[in-house]
């Protein structure tokens, strides 16, 4: 740990304190990175479908070491705060869950995600080893002399079990063995936000482009949402802006998306020499 380390898990953890909501921002590489912080965001965050599709890969099957790999090019690539996607832990037993989180830690980041999940499209974890697999990742992170915010997720509604009170009932069980920050992605609407977050005594991170909804940040803060994150839906959108202008010139041959494209100068603003 250092002390620049330790400034950004304060200031990771004072985000999570202060009145209303904040965006975490998910980059997927350090150019991403330093764009997002030169306009302005608070923190970061990784994306493990991000760091996958940079590898030309699906989500969930990226290592260890990829993610981890990807994650400090993320924090070496800014000053802030940077929290990581780290799936399931990248192992079922407890045991494997706290390591991935002491070995994060060690990565600089000042943050990390745990999911229920046995893996892409796969059943969750019963709650019972779900919870103990959170409470060994709280352990590992109280152990280390930074303060490092665990997010503990409940996967149902995008693992095919749409269970609202299932979901609360995981939810409030992470919570009580320490879990700092609660989400449930996929969340149908604003009644269910607000129940979830009725239920809940630590904050909670809704996280936006799950299926194509969208709430603005107003709408969440006033459903008790402490953190917003955009999952991969900057990486989907910066793909998106590839496949147009890529199939206009291929298909086309036009090359009409040059008037809407960043000019070199302004996007060198944000980069490194």
């Amino acid at each position: 740990m250092t002390p620049a380390q330790l400034d950004k898990g304060n200031r990771f953890r004072a985000l999570h304190e202060g009145s209303g909501a904040f965006v975490i921002a998910n980059a997927w590489d350090s150019g991403s990175a330093r764009i997002l912080a030169g306009i302005g965001f608070a923190a970061l965050a990784t994306s493990s479908g991000a760091s996958a599709g940079v590898l030309g890969r699906r989500d969930g099957s990226v290592t260890r070491d990829e993610a981890l790999a990807n994650a400090r090019a993320i924090v070496d690539a800014t000053d802030l705060p940077v929290s990581a996607d780290l799936e399931k832990g990248f192992g079922d037993p407890p045991e494997i869950v706290a390591e991935t989180i002491r070995l994060a830690a060690a990565t600089g980041l000042v943050g990390g995600s745990i999911e229920d999940a046995i893996g892409p499209g796969k059943e969750l974890f019963d709650i019972t080893h779900a919870t103990e697999r959170v409470a060994a990742a709280v352990e590992a992170a109280r152990s280390l002399d930074l303060p490092f915010t665990l997010t503990a997720r409940a996967e149902n509604f995008i693992r095919g079990n749409p269970d609202l009170d299932d979901t609360i009932r995981r939810l409030v069980a992470f919570q009580k063995v320490g879990a700092d920050v609660l989400m449930a992605p996929g969340l149908p609407d604003l009644a269910a936000v607000r129940t979830v977050c009725a239920a809940l005594s630590r904050p909670f991170n809704f996280m936006v482009g799950i299926k194509g909804r969208s709430f603005s940040v107003a709408e969440l803060t006033a459903a008790g949402v402490k953190r917003i994150s955009l999952a991969t839906s900057l990486y989907r959108a910066a793909m998106t802006g590839l496949l147009q202008a890529a199939r206009e010139a291929k298909d086309q041959g036009t090359f009409g998306y040059l008037d809407a494209v960043i000019a070199t100068p302004e996007l060198n603003a944000f980069l490194r020499d």
